[in-house]
């Protein structure tokens, strides 16, 4: 769930694999171009790497319920459609199980729909810290360390 890669640094950095379910371009009303190009087409939930791959791994899922499907944001970011409970669970559950022992995952969340307690309810751990962040303080970022 790379998305358009928005807080990368170097969204072409050699040590990092973007995966994504999508792989598209658009033009945002503004005439800036949006690209969702990611390296590995693939989606949360199944993640295509065998188990303990990674040392670090960054979770960064849509996290609106809100959003139209041709909204900037859901083109920039993608939605939570349906279940999306199962949807974050079963993407906790992969995450962790492509990284190392005490491997760290990043997780990005913002709360304009839903709390960050709703969400850490689906997570088979709690994180170890987490640092919220934005002009309206609604994205959380938590880092927890996988056992073992």
């Amino acid at each position: 769930c790379c998305g358009s890669r928005m807080f990368w640094f170097d969204r072409e950095n050699p040590l990092a694999v973007f995966i994504n379910k999508r792989d598209e371009s658009h033009v945002l009303s503004d005439g800036r171009d949006l690209l969702v190009s990611p390296d590995v087409v693939g989606d949360f939930t199944s993640i295509p790497f065998p188990d303990e791959t990674f040392s670090l791994v960054v979770f960064d899922p849509p996290h609106m319920t809100s959003l139209g499907e041709n909204s900037w944001l859901a083109r920039k970011y993608g939605r939570l459609l349906g279940d999306w409970r199962c949807e974050i669970r079963e993407g906790f559950n992969e995450c962790f199980r492509v990284l190392k022992p005490n491997g760290v995952l990043v997780f990005k969340w913002n709360e304009t729909d839903v709390k960050l307690s709703e969400v850490l309810k689906l997570a088979p751990q709690s994180p170890l810290f987490g640092h919220t962040t934005g002009r309206q303080a609604k994205t959380v970022w938590c880092c927890f360390m996988k056992c073992g």
